[in-house]
């Protein structure tokens, strides 16, 4: 999938990675990008289409994808984060709220502009995953969980768009210094270096791509004995 001439569609687009995207995609020559954000008043890039989008608004989601025939690349890149652990008294509240976005929210902007990219020649995906798809914490546990979930549904729509040429590339990553992760304390990309090395490896046709050293050695830790992920963090 090439960036020039094309129209694409970020989610969550008013601040931090999904900005950033936004901003990276016109850089590299997009004919127009619309950034989708709840409060599409909050969206402040400019040159830009601000649009209005609740991602666990599966209707929403639908009446945009009519409204917008023209996209052929879509970012799945809304999300949010509560730093719970599944046993805790909040944890099943703090999954259910971040299922919708995370999960749901993805499904429900896959299901709605999946047509809509097979009608403008196949297009593409790239959904924001996360190395927690893969390993958990105590700190991340409930959100990691719907990050291994969203890692199973790329899979899966990735299999079920083979056949109308969608490219489906899924980005996994650590932590990222944006608003979402203010205040922890561990080593973090810039949503610019993220950006770039997400955009090439869409260039590059790729369906998975392990954004830093410490993904890429969690990816390559699935298959040891035994596994990275049984391994308490």
């Amino acid at each position: 999938m090439k960036l020039a001439n094309a129209t694409v569609l970020v989610t969550g687009a008013n601040r931090g990675l999904g900005q950033e995207f936004a901003r990276q995609a016109l850089a590299h020559g997009a004919r127009k990008v619309y950034a989708a954000a709840r409060n599409p008043a909050s969206v402040t890039l400019e040159g830009v289409v601000p649009v209005a989008l609740d991602v666990t608004d599966a209707a929403q989601a639908a009446a945009l994808a009519r409204e917008l025939g023209d996209v052929d690349l879509v970012i799945n890149n809304a999300g949010i984060a509560d730093l719970t652990g599944v046993l805790d008294p909040a944890g099943a509240e703090a999954l259910r709220r971040m299922l919708e976005t995370n999960v749901f929210g993805i499904l429900n902007v896959s299901q709605a502009f999946a047509p809509v990219l097979g009608r403008n020649g196949g297009g593409a995906f790239l959904n924001i995953l996360s190395v927690a798809s893969w390993i958990s914490s105590p700190m991340l546990a409930a959100y990691g969980v719907t990050k291994a979930a969203a890692w199973s549904l790329t899979n899966a729509v990735r299999n079920e768009l083979a056949g109308q040429g969608t490219q489906v590339l899924g980005l996994h990553v650590g932590f990222i210094d944006t608003d979402m992760t203010h205040g922890i304390d561990a080593p973090k990309l810039t949503a610019g270096v993220v950006v770039e090395r997400a955009f090439a490896a869409l260039e590059a046709g790729a369906p998975e791509v392990a954004i830093d050293e410490l993904t890429q050695a969690v990816k390559r830790g699935l298959s040891a004995e035994p596994g990275i992920y049984t391994v308490p963090r």
